[in-house]
């Protein structure tokens, strides 16, 4: 399984990558693993200020739907607009092309209190 060096990481299975305080933000290969194929993906949150651990959407799978957390206090600007026709890049490319929402960081250092890829990694148990 892929745990990126470069991103943090939240228990809730969600990605970050900071690029000054904008934020990219998905799930893990470990999360989308476990929910199976995704059909579906609901982000309503687009020019909402949210905190972290607010729910920004939910992820649908064959037998299940999932909340999506915001990992850190922001606004969201953008969602992946791939995503509407093409929920199953999630699976393929969780680090990549299956990204969710960008946005802008209230506090750009709140990132750095999230999970390392080692952290993260140990946490799942891989």
């Amino acid at each position: 399984m892929n745990f990126p060096s470069n991103l943090r990481y939240t228990k809730d299975h969600e990605w970050v990558l900071l690029e000054g305080n904008t934020a990219t933000i998905g799930i893990t290969e470990f999360a989308q693993r476990e929910l199976g194929d995704i059909v579906f993906v609901d982000i309503p949150t687009v020019g909402k200020s949210l905190e972290a651990e607010d729910v920004f959407g939910t992820v649908e799978a064959v037998k299940t739907v999932s909340d999506l957390f915001l990992p850190v206090a922001g606004t969201i600007n953008e969602i992946n607009p791939e995503l509407d026709g093409s929920p199953e890049l999630v699976n393929q490319e969780p680090y990549g092309d299956g990204w969710m929402v960008k946005m802008t960081v209230n506090n750009p250092a709140d990132v750095a209190n999230l999970l390392s890829a080692e952290a993260y990694q140990a946490l799942v148990g891989e």
